[in-house]
């Protein structure tokens, strides 16, 4: 493919490649080391809760400091930063003093870092590549993810039943200090000229974002989708494999996800429809599938089957969604709007972590996964309804690889 040619892209991949496969294996190890330690599924809403709330206070900041400094840079700080807290929450594993508060103060670190993080990466790929190679360059960036993903996710559940979550959590944290030493290959320096004053510079960011109902209107989509995910997936799904299919087995339906993910960006590279936004939002409806599994028939093979699907759907929203942005909003304002993407998208995971464990708790299990289930199916027919998201089209057409 053309797009590995350039070396500071070659370097982007490995980077996101480790850093994916870091992010993999710290919510299995985690979610089943507050349940050792608290053995409590309220618990686990909130340690989960508590990093996507500061995620979503510092996401606007981090989208800021990507537009006024080079964006690897930032990368290399803050891999290294999430290399150390998850360090340190190895260290109170292994060494006993784990407790509830400590374990939620280092999420905090953790989503902190993740927010500044999570503008640079996203706007850093066109710096790397040339406009007419950004459909195949992000579709390869989402390959090496989700490679990283898959075996995270494999391997977390392993190491998770056969070491412990101390030791999965301290790979963890080598894994963020390869992405860290990956950037620093990078050598563009690129950066648009941004302005003295943070507030206008967000309003400016604010007026490219509202101005365009087709990404909005997405954004209002999954900012409903990522909070039932938060509490159907990272709260209740460990709770239901642990009185089911295992702790390991629920390592391989989430890297099952990561495998459909991995052949959806296969799919994306050879495959670069016009309009790929409306297949990328209309494909969101197989979300709801693998919440109805867990409600009526959380067995190994079905999970296995629906985490493949979900994958492949999840690959084909993503690419979708990069390119439109990346294609659509000015290269200067890019990494506000990813920005307030982010922000819309996160604001509600925190509630979703949270209310997942004391609604499961009131009405049971399989009613609160068969709500959320409803509410993807609801989210995504409503996003369908924009004309400007059935409409949308590339700009600039791919090259043969």
């Amino acid at each position: 493919m053309k797009s590995l040619r350039g070396r500071d892209f070659r370097w982007l991949l490995s980077g996101r490649t480790c850093a994916e496969l870091g992010n993999a294996v710290a919510p299995v190890a985690l979610a089943f080391a507050v349940l050792d330690v608290t053995g409590s599924v309220v618990d686990l809403g909130l340690v989960v809760g508590a990093r996507s709330l500061a995620n979503v206070l510092l996401v606007l900041f981090g989208g800021m400091l990507a537009d006024r400094l080079p964006r690897s840079v930032i990368l290399q700080g803050t891999e290294f930063a999430a290399a150390l807290s998850q360090a340190a929450i190895a260290v109170s594993i292994l060494c006993g003093f784990a407790s509830l508060p400590l374990l939620i103060a280092l999420s905090v670190v953790n989503g902190a870092v993740a927010a500044v993080s999570l503008p640079a990466a996203s706007s850093l790929t066109p710096q790397t590549v040339s406009p007419n190679l950004l459909a195949q360059a992000n579709a390869t960036v989402r390959i090496g993810a989700n490679l990283g993903r898959f075996t995270g996710a494999a391997l977390g559940g392993i190491l998770v039943g056969a070491l412990g979550t101390g030791w999965a959590i301290a790979a963890n944290a080598s894994l963020f200090l390869c992405a860290s030493l990956c950037y620093r290959g990078i050598r563009t320096t690129a950066r648009p000229a941004a302005a003295a004053r943070p507030l206008a510079e967000l309003a400016e960011g604010w007026r490219e974002f509202s101005s365009r109902t087709w990404l909005w209107a997405v954004v209002a989509q999954f900012c409903v989708i990522n909070a039932v995910n938060a509490g159907a997936v990272q709260v209740l799904g460990p709770l239901v494999a642990d009185h089911g299919i295992g702790r390991a087995a629920w390592g391989f339906v989430l890297g099952a996800q990561t495998i459909g993910s991995l052949c959806g960006g296969v799919l994306v590279v050879r495959w670069q429809p016009r309009r790929p936004l409306l297949i990328g939002v209309a494909v969101t409806f197989v979300d709801a599938v693998p919440l109805l599994l867990l409600a009526h028939a959380p067995y190994l093979v079905p999970l296995l089957v629906a985490g493949f699907l979900n994958g492949i759907a999840i690959e084909l929203f993503v690419v979708a969604w990069d390119v439109s942005l990346q294609e659509h909003i000015p290269a200067d304002r890019l990494a506000r709007v990813y920005s307030y993407d982010l922000l819309g998208s996160l604001v509600t995971i925190p509630l979703g972590a949270t209310v997942a464990g004391p609604l499961a708790e009131q009405v049971g299990i399989e009613p609160a996964l068969l709500g959320g289930a409803a509410l993807i199916v609801l989210a995504t027919a409503g996003a369908l309804l924009s004309r400007d998201i059935r409409t949308l089209r590339r700009k600039t057409p791919e090259p043969a690889s």
